[in-house]
C-alpha cells in the first residue's frame, strides 16, 4: 500500500508540472523601472475634474469691516480664489460653505470652482456697518420716516426725509464723526417750508429847535483930525434882522434873532424773503462817492462809495418745531448836514459829506408771526454858542449889546419792529399797486384839476326775478 500512495503523489506532481509550464511561458516579463504619480484631494472626491463651463455671476455679498458671513454653496466647490486678500478672507470650511472675512473698506471679487466643472463669480464689498449707524441715528435724531444709509467706497451717503434743517446738521455731523471724518453724501430732503419773509418796521422821529441872537454895531466918531471907529460883526445866519442907523450913516446897529422848529418822521416798512440759511439784504436810499488820497508823488486821489439810508440784513435758519433762529442787522443813515472840514497841505480847506448812522444787530428766536423790537436808539444833541467882545460882553445890561447867541437841540428816537413768517405760496394773484390807477381825461385833468380818476362805487343791483330773491320763512303753526 505505501508503494501505491507514493506512486500516485509522483504522478501527480508530473501532471501539475506539464500544465503549469504552458501559462508561465505565455505571461510577458513586468518591467524593472519604478512610476511614481501625485494625486490631487478635491474637497468631494479624489476623481478628476470635468471640464469646467462659462463664468456665472451670482449676486454680491455686502460685509462691514470686521465682520464675518458664512457663505452656503449650492454646489460642492473643488476650490476657491479671492481676488484682494487685504479686502476680503475666505476660508473653505467643507464642501458648501465659505467663510467670509470684511478686513479691509473696497471692493473684490470670489470665484469658485465646483466639482462638476461650474465657475461661480460673486462681488464683495466690503464698508462701513451702515445697520449699527442708521440705528444710532434713529435713537439720537429721531425722524417721522427712517433714514436709510448707504456706502459707496469709503463714502456715507443720507437719504429719506427730515422736517427741519437743524436736523440734517445734526444727522451729517453724527455721520462724519461715525466715518471717521471723511465725507458724507447729504441727499436727506427737508420737508415743510423753508423760506422765512421777514417784516420790518423802521420808524423814526427827529425834533429840532434853533434860538439864535445877535447885534452888529458900527460906532464912527470924528475929532479935530482923528477919527475913531467901533465894529463889532456877531451876526448869525438869521433870517430876521432889525436895523437902525442915523442919517449922517457913522452910527449903525443891526439886531438878527430867528427861532427855527423841525419835525421829522420817517417811517419805512420793507419785506424780503431768503432761504433757511441765507442772507439776504435790503436798502432803501443811495450812494455817495466820498474822495480818498492815495498819497505818493501823484497824490492821486480815488472815490469810495458809500451807502446811506434804510437798510437791513438778516440770517435766517428754520429749526425745529416751526422754531426760526434769526440774526438781524437793520440800519438807519443819513448824510449830515455839516460835513467834515479838511485842510490839505496845500491850504486848500475842503468840505467832504459825512454819514450819520445808527445801526443795531441782534440774534434771537421766534416762531412764526412772532414780534420783536429795538428800541432805546435815542440821539440828544445840545450844543450852545456865544461870541462876546472881551470886557464889554460881559457887562451886567449893555452886555447884550457886545455878544451873540445861539442855542440849537436836537432829538430823535429810533424804533425797529420785526416780524418773521414762514412764506408759503399762494394760488390768489398779488395786487399791484398801480392796478387801481387809471388817468383822468382831459376835461377832468383841466377842468376839475383831478390827477386820476376817483375808484368807481360798486352798486347793489336788485334781484331781476322773484326767484331770485331770499324766500320767505313759512310760519310755524
Amino acid at each position: 500500500m505505501k508503494k501505491i500512495s507514493k506512486t500516485w503523489m509522483a504522478h501527480g506532481l508530473v501532471m501539475a508540472l506539464v500544465f503549469a509550464l504552458p501559462a508561465w511561458a505565455a505571461e510577458p516579463e513586468a518591467p524593472t523601472t519604478k512610476k511614481t504619480s501625485k494625486t490631487v484631494v478635491s474637497a468631494s472626491s479624489e476623481k478628476s475634474p470635468a471640464p469646467q463651463g462659462p463664468v456665472e455671476l451670482l449676486p454680491g455679498i455686502d460685509l462691514s469691516t470686521g465682520k464675518s458671513t458664512l457663505l452656503k454653496l449650492a454646489e460642492p466647490a473643488l476650490r476657491i480664489s479671492i481676488g484682494n486678500p487685504d479686502v476680503a478672507d475666505v476660508t473653505l470650511i467643507n464642501a458648501k460653505e465659505v467663510y467670509v472675512l470684511g478686513k479691509k473698506t473696497g471692493i473684490t471679487n470670489l470665484i469658485v470652482w465646483s466639482a462638476n466643472g461650474k465657475t461661480t463669480l460673486r462681488d464683495v464689498a466690503v464698508g462701513l456697518d451702515t445697520g449699527m449707524l442708521q440705528s444710532r441715528l434713529a435713537k439720537w435724531v429721531p425722524t417721522a420716516e427712517p433714514l436709510m444709509v448707504d456706502v459707496m467706497a469709503d463714502t456715507v451717503v443720507l437719504r429719506g426725509r427730515v422736517p427741519d434743517a437743524t436736523k440734517v446738521q445734526r444727522i451729517v455731523s453724527l455721520a462724519e464723526a461715525y466715518n471717521g471724518g471723511k465725507k458724507v453724501i447729504n441727499m436727506l430732503r427737508v420737508e415743510g417750508s423753508q423760506q422765512v419773509m421777514l417784516e420790518v418796521k423802521v420808524a423814526e422821529v427827529s425834533r429840532t429847535l434853533l434860538d439864535e441872537l445877535g447885534v452888529d454895531i458900527n460906532l464912527t466918531r470924528t475929532a479935530g483930525s482923528t477919527s475913531v471907529s467901533l465894529l463889532s460883526q456877531f451876526l448869525t445866519s438869521g433870517a430876521t434882522a432889525l436895523t437902525t442907523a442915523r442919517a449922517n450913516g457913522m452910527t449903525t446897529i443891526t439886531l438878527t434873532a430867528e427861532m427855527k422848529k423841525g419835525l421829522v418822521k420817517i417811517l419805512a416798512e420793507p419785506t424780503i424773503t431768503a432761504i433757511s440759511g441765507q442772507e439776504g439784504s435790503f436798502l432803501a436810499g443811495g450812494k455817495i462817492f466820498i474822495p480818498v488820497p492815495q498819497g505818493g508823488t501823484s497824490n492821486a486821489i480815488t472815490l469810495q462809495e458809500k451807502e446811506f439810508g434804510v437798510g437791513l440784513s438778516f440770517t435766517p435758519t428754520v429749526m425745529e418745531e416751526g422754531l426760526i433762529n434769526l440774526k438781524v442787522t437793520p440800519e438807519v443813515s443819513e448824510l449830515s448836514q455839516l460835513g467834515a472840514t479838511v485842510k490839505a497841505l496845500n491850504g486848500q480847506v475842503s468840505v467832504l459829506p459825512s454819514i450819520t448812522t445808527r445801526r443795531a444787530s441782534t440774534t434771537v428766536q421766534l416762531r412764526d408771526g412772532e414780534s420783536f423790537a429795538i428800541g432805546g436808539l435815542i440821539k440828544s444833541n445840545v450844543s450852545e454858542a456865544i461870541r462876546a467882545l472881551p470886557v464889554l460882553g460881559e457887562l451886567p445890561v449893555l452886555g447884550a449889546l457886545f455878544r451873540s447867541n445861539a442855542f440849537q437841540t436836537e432829538k430823535s428816537e429810533l424804533l425797529f419792529v420785526v416780524t418773521p413768517r414762514l412764506s408759503k405760496t399762494s394760488d390768489v394773484p398779488l395786487a399791484l399797486p398801480t392796478d387801481s390807477f387809471k388817468p383822468p381825461t382831459r376835461a377832468e385833468f383841466m377842468v376839475e384839476g383831478l390827477m386820476e380818476k376817483p375808484p368807481a362805487v360798486p352798486t347793489e343791483q336788485p334781484p331781476s326775478s322773484p326767484s331770485e330773491a331770499a324766500p320767505a320763512v313759512a310760519p310755524k303753526p
